[in-house]
């Protein structure tokens, strides 16, 4: 068996593994949007029934004091519960939904990866046949441990909200025909909720993959997301772009965005900085990314022993894609990361 032989076969096999999952992903993908366009349909006979019974409760009301206790007590009986089955039906469309955005991204991930797997000139960048499996089990784990954050963050923050959302329609309903001021200072509240776990769920989107990446590109997205994330971390973070503001390959400006992201995300739940420079210089042939913090630091060989997963990561991407990683810290002195690829324009 030839040495190029021998390189090769670990990447093929990743590519394999790699397929198989993006197989499943697809068939999930698949059984997510049949069961969409169901909800949608349970939504529209839904919908209809409320209005229906809505009509139905008017109907009752003008009737004024004609309208025996019995039946206005089940017309308004009969008006909630249509509204909760909607409200609930709705939040399931939309869970629905956003599962399946996040399965086409996941997809269109793993083809990324699949491709830049396939190509030869990525596979003799000089990354050892060791590594390269440790590279694959280091991406997984990475979103893995993303996917978990994020299910937590959902679970504990609109996922609560939206069971809060539900007890205090209920309270507000109740309250209408008893108290209306009372009723008014709840429904006051329950859009305060709404709109505070509105704000939440867009920045778990922006979080998830943001839409102006593909719109307007790097750039602009990595200034949003510091103006952002200075607001939310509280940390006086800074930005220095130089050079040509530029659109890049798709899977590169992914590639820095995922990295200054996770940087950013060190500084402010490891390093226990209160100031962190960020620059980005975008030349004719290539891109270089400076994040400096002024934290506590770690001891470098932390990286080396693979405990520190993002970081691993990055270096890994970085190599694999022919550019450059390099790390400075001192325990005590803050951290220095500096990569750097190549960049042609699109």
């Amino acid at each position: 068996m030839t040495n190029t032989e021998e390189a090769i076969n670990p990447i093929e096999e990743a590519r394999k593994s790699i397929q198989t999952v993006l197989d499943e992903t697809n068939r999930s993908l698949h059984e997510v949007t049949l069961m969409i366009e169901q909800s949608q349909v349970e939504v529209g006979k839904l919908t209809q029934r409320n209005a229906a019974i809505t009509a139905h409760l008017q109907r009752v009301q003008a009737q004024g004091d004609a309208a025996e206790i019995e039946e206005v007590r089940m017309a308004y009986g009969s008006a909630l519960d249509a509204q909760q089955r909607l409200f609930v039906m709705r939040g399931q469309l939309e869970k629905l939904q956003s599962d399946q955005s996040h399965l086409q991204q996941y997809s269109t991930s793993l083809k990324d990866v699949s491709s830049l797997l396939q190509s030869r000139e990525v596979a003799m960048t000089g990354v050892s046949q060791k590594s390269q499996p440790a590279g694959m089990e280091m991406i997984i784990q990475a979103q893995e441990a993303e996917r978990q954050r994020l299910s937590r963050q959902m679970h504990d923050g609109p996922a609560q909200a939206l069971s809060n959302f539900i007890l205090q329609t209920e309270i507000a309903m109740r309250l209408m025909d008893v108290d209306v001021a009372q009723a008014r200072e709840e429904l006051s509240s329950l859009k305060a909720s709404a709109m505070g776990t509105f704000q939440k769920v867009r920045n778990f989107i922006f979080e998830l993959r943001p839409m102006m990446l593909d719109d307007l590109g790097l750039i602009p997205t990595i200034k949003r997301y510091v103006d952002s994330f200075k607001e939310q971390a509280g940390l006086d973070v800074t930005l220095t772009v130089t050079g040509q503001e530029r659109r890049l390959e798709s899977y590169l400006e992914v590639m820095v965005f995922r990295a200054v992201q996770e940087l950013l995300g060190n500084a402010a739940r490891h390093s226990q900085a209160s100031q962190v420079k960020t620059q980005v210089d975008i030349s004719d042939n290539a891109i270089r990314v400076v994040v400096d913090d002024n934290g506590k630091g770690f001891a470098p060989e932390i990286l080396e022993q693979g405990n520190s997963l993002g970081l691993g990561l990055i270096r890994e991407r970085v190599e694999m894609l022919g550019g450059s990683f390099d790390l400075s810290t001192i325990s005590g002195k803050g951290t220095r990361v500096t990569f750097s690829l190549p960049a042609t324009a699109v």
